[in-house]
């Protein structure tokens, strides 16, 4: 069953865990519903490598991650989650940007304390982050803008100490963000995660990258996030995959021993909705021939 905004968001408060994969473009959250996860979340990352084939220094602009989005919101039933990076700019840019992406239809934004442009910490040793007063007066002015109270606003914080962390997730907080997301390289262990959970006073959103993925089990993680993410699993997965197929394809001139053997057509046209397609063109366009929507 497909999760309303408001259930996903009582998923999220009461830390019924959400477990999320990270969609780059409209294909990827197909796949991702289509797997079996509740939610979909649109990926800094992802958006940035797939759209502008660079890395992600929040060089697409807003209006270009918001078509992105956009594309995911029609492609899916699920709950869409947007990163909106750092909301491109001070409180007032926050405004917009939080307006913009609900009339959108997410159910959720993930709204981040570094300075602008942005660097996904992932990639780099280290990144800098606004005051906490200036990251304060951005959640405040999210909020405020948001008109549809099942919007979830996700408050994310780049500080590199326990300590720092801690305090910026109680000021969120306070400010009205509902859960607090905290960058993988802050914390190292569930105990860190735990005093998190417990300092914040709601639940956490987790990007399962590094040591989560590899040390703590999914129970571990349920205990303290609302929502656990798998940001980059589908990105890499598909990055992998078109590599050795076309390394191979150029090395033999032929489909026949690709390492990943390419699906047939007629499966991927019935994903990808052609005969929904179809059946509009023989109910509206009835004086036109129906095949035109078939491959050969």
């Amino acid at each position: 069953m497909t999760l309303s905004k408001r259930d996903f968001r009582d998923r999220l408060l009461n830390q019924k865990t959400v477990w999320v994969a990270g969609a780059y473009d409209a294909m990827s959250a197909r796949y991702i519903e289509q797997a079996g996860f509740e939610a979909v979340m649109t990926s800094g990352f992802g958006v940035s490598a797939s759209f502008l084939g660079m890395p992600d220094a929040e060089l697409y602009t807003m209006s270009e991650n918001l078509a992105v989005v956009r594309n995911v919101v029609n492609a899916v039933k699920s709950p869409v989650i947007a990163d909106i990076d750092t909301a491109y700019g001070n409180a007032i840019n926050a405004i917009r940007t939080t307006r913009e992406f609900q009339a959108a239809g997410v159910a959720a934004v993930i709204i981040e304390d570094q300075v602008s442009p942005k660097r996904c910490p992932i990639c780099v040793g280290g990144v800098e982050i606004i005051p906490i007063d200036e990251a304060v007066g951005k959640i405040k002015a999210s909020v405020e803008a948001r008109t549809n109270p099942d919007m979830v606003i996700i408050a994310r914080t780049d500080a590199a100490s326990q300590e720092e962390a801690m305090t910026r997730a109680k000021a969120y907080v306070a400010a009205g963000a509902d859960i607090i997301q905290p960058i993988s390289k802050c914390f190292k262990s569930i105990e860190g995660l735990r005093a998190m959970r417990q300092a914040a006073g709601v639940p956490l959103s987790l990007q399962i990258l590094g040591w989560l993925e590899k040390e703590l089990s999914p129970a571990e993680i349920e205990s303290v996030a609302g929502m656990a993410t798998f940001a980059l699993v589908p990105l890499m997965t598909a990055a992998k995959a078109l590599q050795e197929n076309l390394a191979q394809l150029v090395k033999d001139k032929t489909t026949r021993n690709l390492p990943r053997p390419v699906e047939a057509h007629e499966p991927f046209l019935d994903f990808i909705g052609f005969k929904e397609v179809e059946d509009q063109q023989l109910r509206y366009l009835s004086n036109q021939p129906t095949n035109t929507w078939r491959a050969a």
